[in-house]
This record gives C-alpha cells, structure tokens and sequence, in this order.
C-alpha cells in the first residue's frame, strides 16, 4: 500500500512542473536547492537573507520561531528570481511539545494505531509551527542496547520494526502531504547503522549482503513500498564503504531495485566525513561519491555549494545527475503545497499540548510500559488496603529526565513527574512519603540512604523510581556497561531490606542489566523514557486503573558480554538445551574440557536472556490452548490459516498481545530459529476467551538467498503462537513445491 492519494496525471504533473523549473535555474540555484543550511535561533543573518534572494538555500534546518519561518519563505517567495519555497527541517522524533515515549518504548506498545496517533500529534503541533519535514522514521534494527540510539529505534525484529515504522510515516504525512497537519518523513538512517560495531555510534558496521538484505533492509523497503518521502544516509561505513557515497545502497537497491524516487538527504556532515573516513581525499571528493551515490540534498556541511561547479566543469560528474536531484527535491515541495502557500498563519491559536493530545500521549505511555516481574501480584496496589506508598529514587520527581532523548522542543514545565502523577490520583487517600535517596542517578552518595529505608518501613508498600537520565542515550551516548548508574543497585537492594513489597520502575532508553537488583524486587516496571504523561500512566498502572500490556520489542540480557543478544538467531550445529549447560560455578575442579557441554552456550551467563523478545505480564493471566491450521500441507501460493485460544484466567480485565512465529526447518540459507510473522492485540475479561487466528500466504515465508533473490521454499515448517518469542504452543505445517 502506498498512502500517496496522487493519481497519475497528478505526479506526471508535478512530474513536468519540476523539469520545467529546473530548465529555468542556473546552477547556482541548483546548488542552492541542494544545500540544507541550519537556522540561527529566531534570527537571519544579512549574509542569509541574501543567500536567500539568490535562491542558494533549498531548506532550512532547526529554526521553529515562526514569524522568522514565514519571513525566510517571504523573501524565497518574493524577492528571489525562482521564488521557489523552502523546505523547514526539524527533528520531531517522538513528539513535538507533546512528548510521547520514546520510539524504543513506543515500539513496546505493539500497536500501530497509537504508533501512527503520536506521529500525528507530533506532526499537527510541528506543522503549526512551520516545520514541513521531520527526520524520522528511524528504522535500524537494533540488536545491541550499548548503542545510545537504539532509544530512537522500533527494536530488533525486521517484522515488528516494518509494522510500527509505517505506522509512523502515515502518522506524520497522513493520506495527503499537501494537508496543513501533514508533514514528509524520513526514513532513517540507511542502512545498516544499527549494526556499528561495539554498539559505539559512528562506527563501523560489517553487515554479509545476505543478512542485509534479510534483517536490515527490510524496513526500509517496507516504508519505501508505502510511501515515505524521503530517506537519510547513514553516518556508517558499510562493509568498507561509506553509506553516504555507498552505490550498491543508494543506486542499485533504493534507486533500481526498489524504485524509490524520492529525496535522499545526507545525515549531518555525513559528506565531508567520508574524508574523515578515508574514503575520499578531500571535500571536494566526497561531494562527487555522494553526488555519484545519489544524495540529492547536503545537510549542514557546504561542500555540494562549494565544490559541484567545479567538479562539472572537470567533467567529474554529469549535469543530468543534478537536474533529476533537483527535481526530486521540487517534486516534493511541490507535493506539500508549499508553492501555492509557504505560511503559516500566525493569527491562528497554535495547536500545541491539547487536552487531546496529552490524552493521546498518557495512552501511549500506558501502553508502552512493560511489566516484567509481578510476584504474589504485588501490583495493582489496593487504594482500599493500601493507606501509605514510600517514593523513592532520584527519577520520582523529575520532570525533565522523564521526556528521554533528542526533545528540542519539548519543555519540563508540561511533564508529569512520577510523584505529581501519584498525588493526582491518590488525592490524598493514600499518602505518598518521598524521599530521592539519591541526589542523581550518577550519584555516589549513599548519606540519604537511611532516611530513604526509614520511610519504606514506615509505609506498606515501596515504588522505586530508577534508571538513566535521558542523556545517557540518543546518538553519540553509547555505554559500555548497561547496568544502573551510580549507587542506584545499592540503594535498590538497602531499601530491600526493610521488608515491604518493593515495586521498581525503571525509565531508560534501553534495554538495562538488572540481575543484580532483580531478587530485592517484587514487582519490575519498566517505563523507558514515558514522556509528557509518564507519571499519570505509571500512577494509573500501579494503582490498578490501567493493566500493563506492554511488551518487550528487544531481548533483554542478563550480562553486557551476552551481546548481540536476539530471539531470531540460528539454530548453530551444535545448539544449547536446558540443562545441558553447565554453569562455571557448578563445575567441578580439574574439570575435563567435554564435561560441559559441548554446545553454544558462555559459561558464566548460559545462553536464555534475562528477558526475552515479545515478553511482557499483565494482570491478567493469558493462557494460550488448542493451537491449529487450516491445512497441514499446503501449495506454492496458497494461503494458510493458523490459530489458538486465548484464555484470561486472571481476575483482571487485560489486554495481551498475541504473536505468531514460524520456522522454516530447512533452507538453502540457514533460517531464524524462530521469526515474527504477526501480532494482534486483544483485550479480555476475566475468565474469558478469544480464538485468534492469522493468516499467511508462502511468499510471506520468502527470504533472499545466496544469489540475493527473494524465495519461497518448500518443506517442513513450525508455528508457534503464544504471548512472547519463548511461546510453547507449537504445530508443525509443509509448504509443497
């Protein structure tokens, strides 16, 4: 599907508007349109207003004061040649005033609809205030939680990541660009960056084609078949090769393979550090690989401005590379109405933190959060038995912490801490004693420790509020070591010892190692970065009022040295089984080297993680019975159906998010030993229950294989449907040729 509404005729007009305006345009204006430059805050310089009147500037970057805006598209539209309007960049990645989760948390929710709901939020108050582009999607997968920007991410699974990313795009560009509250998105970063090596961002990522073309492109593709606007380099180096300058990236699989026709932007400075790479002498070098790559527009750094003239005039690139660039980026002005009004109006109310839009982003908060541990069903606590909470951790009252990575526009002012969301609710009915313990989640202090376990013994239960501060992730914050920051495990555990039921809630923007504080806990919250709304969701699920559904949209390691750490790895010659690993404690001295287990597994961490992919309780209980296909041998080119009975046997009302996985026995490439192939969210009520079925077709068994060609394969396959990727209910099905 692609969400364009654009008939043909339309395109082929915009098509033939765009040439026609480029056979008008020197090449100083075509550079221009080229060249993205940055804004400087509320400001225009006398060297830009002129740079504008030359037509030297195609977009502009991270300026959001709108009468500046309007004034810059007032001179591009009034006092240069072309007048040809500007498009306004902005990273608007997991909300705009109105902060939702961040996309990892996002991705947690499982569901596209509230997915796509946060995009458009985001892209209705951006829009209000001039912004027409934003730089998101971002779709690496993501498989190594050292890696700061894994928090922008939708996680490690290429099905779930596809799903979620093109909710996203119909979020943000809605069914028509040209709409006020539309604006383009950005699939990002292509390709491959989600794979940097050591999780150290910048750095590069060594990715076989064929597991390219299987795990990391697949997203991308997927957004591309529906209709995203533009795509982004990849800082990266792939495979030896710059992603900004990489052809078989750019032009054999986005440009021929796929048929993507939209604008490629350059990452920031992404063209001139392909000389810092190594890969081009000089500037002037990297601007022709990026040129011969198909870059169509630099962000930030000026070398097409500096460098194209010359290299034309050498004869080292074609002028008819830098018309069709030029006219992908006017088709898509042209596409958002921008040449027929470039303003916004300044007169009208700015749709910015809506009572709608708070409500939106509560929900989606909600839904993010995962539950990960709930013994004796500590949670929901009882308003009614339940007469004094203890509030500690240096996150419990923190209203900037709790929006999470790469806000520019969002402000404290309009967050909801943890604490203010639990006073909200309780109004008083519940006493809420606080006390931070720590000053900073780096804090080493442990002065404020005493008075933090005297008032959990003084309360009948304790919430914990833990984790990373929003800057610990995002790009160029990667981290060695994933466990709690600080003295956070010490403080965890000395409150553990007064004896209350001891609720933690962790926000982070990944995935963190929590085996050193999971025995002191009794229930495990996990809340990422939540956003504006985060403390009214996480009161609104402690207290009962909302029943966690979130679940895991990345497997969570015991150890950092367990890293990459997936569900849909291969099955190896010699795969680990429960109980066939010996753990290096348990050995025995002058242990003999086959006496442990000959199979793939480490000795001090086994091989299961401490969480896995699709993972998340509820307080319901969801049982899943009678798994069963519509066929047990089907064609090439049939349809199958499978399904199974979900049965909430708890005494909550729940919803739960069904999942299917198959496995493809064998294959002329080693297959997962287990994939998602479909998710359905279902809310029940106590002690009932629901047949949930999916279907698939066998090209949505297809892989590429050796000679990189898409292929659906006879022979045995398994299903698997159940509440997480470790699901037990299983039958097995054969596709014939």
């Amino acid at each position: 599907m692609n969400i364009s509404i654009l008939n043909e005729s339309q395109c082929q007009s915009i098509s033939d508007q765009a040439k026609k305006l480029v056979g008008e345009m020197t090449l100083v204006e075509k550079i221009g349109q080229m060249s993205q430059v940055f804004g400087h805050n509320a400001k225009i310089p006398n060297s830009m207003r002129e740079d504008l009147r030359a037509g030297k500037i195609g977009s502009v970057l991270n300026e959001v004061d709108l009468p500046t805006l309007n004034e810059m598209q007032r001179i591009c539209m009034e006092e240069s040649r072309l007048k040809i309007p500007l498009l306004i960049g902005r990273d608007v990645i997991h909300g705009f005033k109105t902060i939702f989760p961040i996309p990892l948390g996002q991705a947690a929710s499982w569901d596209p609809d509230m997915v796509e709901k946060g995009a458009h939020v985001a892209a209705k108050e951006a829009a209000s205030k001039g912004v027409n582009w934003t730089f998101a999607p971002m779709i690496d997968i993501s498989r190594d939680p050292r890696w700061g920007r894994i928090a922008e991410s939708l996680g490690e699974d290429p099905f779930l990541c596809s799903q979620l990313g093109k909710a996203m795009v119909k979020g943000f560009q809605g069914n028509d660009l040209n709409h006020k509250n539309s604006i383009a998105a950005c699939a990002k970063h292509f390709a491959g960056y989600g794979a940097a090596e050591a999780g150290k961002d910048y750095n590069t990522a060594l990715i076989p084609e064929n597991e390219m073309r299987n795990v990391y492109l697949r997203p991308f593709q997927a957004v591309a078949d529906f209709g995203v606007a533009t795509f982004m380099s990849a800082f990266c180096d792939l495979n030896g090769v710059p992603a900004t300058g990489n052809q078989w990236l750019m032009k054999q699989i986005l440009r021929q393979e796929w048929g993507f026709d939209g604008v490629v932007v350059s990452d920031w400075d992404s063209i001139v550090e392909m000389t810092v790479h190594g890969f081009t002498e000089d500037d002037a070098g990297a601007a022709r690989a990026a040129i011969q790559a198909g870059i169509d527009m630099e962000m930030a750094s000026q070398s097409y401005r500096y460098h194209l003239h010359e290299l034309l005039q050498r004869g080292k690139i074609d002028i008819d590379q830098i018309n069709t660039m030029v006219s992908r980026i006017l088709e898509l002005k042209f596409e958002l109405g921008l040449f027929e009004n470039p303003f916004v109006d300044e007169s009208e109310a700015a749709i910015i933190l809506h009572p709608d839009h708070l409500e939106a982003a509560k929900q989606a908060a909600i839904k993010s959060c995962v539950l990960l541990k709930n013994e004796n069903n500590v949670l929901p606590l009882s308003l009614s038995k339940t007469k004094s909470i203890a509030l500690i951790g240096p996150l419990a009252d923190d209203d900037y912490e709790i929006m999470g990575t790469w806000v520019f526009d969002g402000e404290a002012q309009h967050s909801i801490s943890c604490k203010t969301g639990l006073e909200n609710l309780l109004e008083g009915e519940v006493e809420v004693k606080y006390e931070p313990g720590l000053e900073t989640v780096r804090s080493t202090d442990e002065s404020r420790f005493d008075a933090a376990i005297a008032i959990a013994q003084s309360s009948d239960a304790v919430v914990m509020v833990v984790g990373e501060e929003s800057f610990m992730s995002g790009e160029a914050h990667s981290r060695a070591e994933i466990d709690l920051p600080g003295r956070q495990a010490q403080l965890i555990n000395a409150v553990a010892s007064a004896g209350k039921p001891l609720i933690l809630v962790v926000m982070a923007g990944r995935p963190l190692t929590l085996e050193n504080v999971l025995p002191a806990t009794d229930a495990v919250l996990y809340a990422w970065h939540p956003g504006t709304m985060g403390g009214p969701a996480i009161a609104d699920l402690l207290f009962g009022e909302s029943s966690p559904s979130g679940k895991l949209p990345v497997t969570f390691p015991k150890k950092v040295g367990q890293i990459p750490i997936y569900y849909a790895h291969k099955n190896t010659g010699r795969p680990p089984q429960d109980g066939g690993c010996v753990n290096i404690n348990d050995a025995p001295v002058r242990a003999p080297q086959t006496s442990l287990g000959m199979t793939s597994f480490h000795l001090d961490a086994g091989f299961r993680p401490q969480f896995p992919f699709g993972f998340g309780l509820s307080y319901g209980d969801f049982r899943y019975e009678n798994i069963a296909t519509s066929h047990s041998v089907i064609n090439m080119g049939d349809e199958i159906q499978f399904s199974a009975d979900v049965l909430n046997a708890g005494a909550h009302e729940a919803e739960e998010v069904v999942q299917l996985y198959i496995r493809d026995l064998v294959g002329s490439v080693t297959r997962p030993i287990k994939e998602l192939k479909g998710f359905k969210r279902i809310k029940l009520k106590p002690k009932c229950r629901e047949r949930v079925s999916f279907i698939l077709s066998t090209d949505d068994l297809a892989f590429y294989d050796h000679q990189s060609k898409l292929v659906s394969e006879p022979g045995l396959y398994h299903a698997w449907i159940g509440g997480s990727s470790d699901a037990s209910l299983w039958m097995e099905f054969r596709v014939n040729e």
